[in-house]
């Protein structure tokens, strides 16, 4: 990606599923990728990023910056009626107040230098209803907002974008699905499979380059065709 090597870049949520994908496509184009995430790993800056000052300590650590990638997420499969409010907090705190903060301390930084681009991961769930997931909803309907706000505060010298990944085969998808859930979800999906994180990365990686400059406030969907239909998009066509 033109413009991309000798990046400094932070992944937050960057030790597995798209994260972690992401982190190694950044790798693999040149850029130096620090990843912030509750998990001790081998370049890991460990950050709980709904703690504030957890946020603000990171960053302190890590300086300067041209991009972030707001990625981590939590989620728990419940319906509406019995999310407990620790779920409802958890959720909230990783999803929505994590991803402010993180974009919060690294614009301060851009604005103040050379610019650069904050993305956050949200999901089709923010563009559409879904079942049993009502808080993680709300969080990621939340990102969207956020990122058209922040990008019409921020311009023109820090582009804020969001990506709404589909279904994407990932760790935390596994657990939460069994085998014939996910065979039932690729039935509905015209590409008729889940993404990989690596499709997802390669995304991440191009809006993060040069090649994306002119975007932002944009919320960019990657799910295989899954809400470009409704139900008079069946296979009979309207009034079937």
């Amino acid at each position: 990606m033109n413009g991309l090597a000798g990046k400094r870049i932070v992944v937050t949520g960057g030790t597995s599923g798209i994260g972690a994908a992401t982190a190694q496509r950044l790798r693999d184009e040149g850029c130096d990728v620090a990843i912030l995430a509750r998990r001790p790993g081998e370049g890991v800056i460990q950050c709980d990023v709904g703690d504030r000052a957890q946020v603000e300590a990171a960053f302190e650590e890590i300086g300067d910056l041209d991009a972030l990638i707001a990625n981590a997420g939590t989620s728990y499969r419940s319906p509406a009626l019995e999310i407990s409010e620790e779920h409802w907090r958890e959720v909230l705190a990783t999803n929505l107040d994590g991803a402010f903060w993180c974009a919060q301390a690294a614009a301060r930084r851009m604005l103040q230098g050379r610019g650069g681009t904050i993305l956050f991961t949200a999901s089709t769930n923010a563009l559409v209803g879904y079942r049993y997931y009502a808080d993680y909803n709300a969080t990621k309907a939340g990102l969207v907002a956020l990122t058209k706000s922040l990008a019409l505060e921020w311009a023109p010298k820090v582009r804020v974008n969001a990506v709404c990944p589909g279904y994407v085969l990932t760790p935390m998808q596994e657990a939460e699905y069994t085998q014939a859930m996910l065979d039932q979800v690729n039935a509905r999906i015209p590409m008729g499979r889940h993404a990989t994180p690596e499709e997802l990365a390669g995304l991440f990686a191009y809006l993060a380059s040069e090649e994306a400059a002119y975007f932002t406030g944009s919320t960019i969907v990657m799910d295989g065709g899954e809400t470009a239909g409704s139900i008079v998009s069946g296979p009979g066509g309207p009034g079937a």
